[in-house]
């Protein structure tokens, strides 16, 4: 399956943690870079966070920086968002995405799971 699938959205309070997971197939998961992107009414899809195949380079918005951590696991093909510190800002639709090739953004998209943070 070409379309990565995401879990581990959910409601929290203010300065909670959640942990997001990104389950992809073969094909997909072996890409160049998976990433999380997020949307919420009002501003579009964003940019969160990237990380390469082999997990030595990583990427963040300036904005999650220092609070949110990506990683992932080959053998059982998941990426991970650590979520820390979390702000109502945060709240949105979180999807997870493949690029196949790099600097020609991503290609293949997760429908998304929910976060929502209360203040």
């Amino acid at each position: 399956q070409a379309h990565p699938v995401e879990s581990g959205g959910g409601s929290v309070q203010t300065g909670g943690s959640l942990r997001l997971s990104c389950a992809a197939s073969g094909r997909t998961f072996n890409s160049y870079r998976m990433g999380w992107f997020r949307q919420a009414p009002g501003r579009g899809r964003e940019f969160v966070a990237a990380i390469t195949w082999s997990g030595a380079s990583t990427s963040y918005a300036d904005s999650v920086q220092g609070r949110f951590t990506i990683s992932r696991d080959n053998a059982k093909k998941t990426v991970y968002l650590q979520m820390n510190s979390l702000k109502p800002e945060d709240t949105a639709v979180y999807l997870c995405a493949a690029e196949i090739t790099p600097g020609r953004g991503y290609d293949y998209w997760g429908q998304g799971t929910q976060v929502t943070v209360s203040s």
